[in-house]
């Protein structure tokens, strides 16, 4: 057997006081009549990936911030394979103590913080629900769903949460929007899919159906026919008649 060098002798027990080494050596210590070597370097591998994935360097975070796992934008929240990534939200911001130095009405400035954290989050591959919301802002959920509601009528826009992004719930706000740039404002699709947050397919799919349903209703056909021409659920049709309705008032 070859002798190891003074300098091995030395130093190798150093790499114990890094993470990797320490986790291999509680699955040795712990376990090692269960995992060989190269199945302990392997979990710690992946505890490592996880670790890493969960906890962003808290040098990232300025004051006022906060790290929050929120569902990965490509994943529903009822799937069961859902996955989730950790996003900085900054709950605090200068914007925010100078709206409060003005003397800035509270609901005023909570719906600007509620835009913000929803697009902080979409901005690094999440999505934002309202129960993340009313956990983080410690208020009734219902109420920051007025809110939210409220901004995007004052502002024009669809803010990107779970409720629009996946059709949970049951609002026809982002439905309305899209096909009212693109019928009443006559703009293109891709312009339309980037000033609402959607992607292109959710885009093009809620006017193809627009004016699926809006071609049978202009027919005299009942939402029962159109339901069974379409494949389009009943509600959603209705979400449609309304849009048709008030899209008829303003073009």
């Amino acid at each position: 057997m070859i002798p190891k060098s003074i300098y091995l002798k030395k130093y190798q027990a150093a790499h114990d006081r890094f993470l990797k080494p320490a986790i291999i050596n509680f699955f040795e210590r712990e376990f090692g009549s269960f995992f060989g070597p190269v199945v302990r370097e392997n979990i710690a591998d992946a505890l490592l990936e996880l670790f890493e994935s969960l906890c962003p360097e808290s040098a990232r975070l300025k004051p006022g911030q906060l790290v929050w796992n929120a569902l990965d934008k490509n994943t529903r929240a009822d799937w069961s394979n859902r996955r989730y990534v950790p996003v900085i939200l900054s709950l605090v911001t200068d914007e925010d103590i100078s709206l409060f130095e003005k003397g800035a009405s509270i609901p005023g400035i909570r719906k600007n913080v509620i835009a913000r954290m929803f697009r902080e989050a979409y901005q690094q591959g999440a999505v934002l629900s309202t129960r993340d919301l009313s956990l983080l802002l410690v208020s009734d959920g219902a109420y920051l769903s007025q809110l939210r509601i409220a901004y995007e009528q004052e502002h024009q826009t669809v803010l990107p949460h779970t409720g629009v992004l996946h059709d949970m719930g049951t609002t026809i706000t982002h439905k309305r929007l899209i096909v009212y740039k693109h019928i009443v404002e006559k703009k293109d699709p891709a312009v339309v899919a980037k000033e609402t947050n959607h992607s292109q397919l959710a885009v093009d799919k809620y006017i193809k159906d627009y004016h699926r349903v809006k071609t049978l209703v202009d027919d005299n056909k009942d939402v029962e026919f159109i339901h069974h021409t379409t494949n389009i659920a009943r509600h959603v049709i209705n979400q449609y008649l309304q849009i048709i309705n008030k899209n008829a008032k303003e073009l």
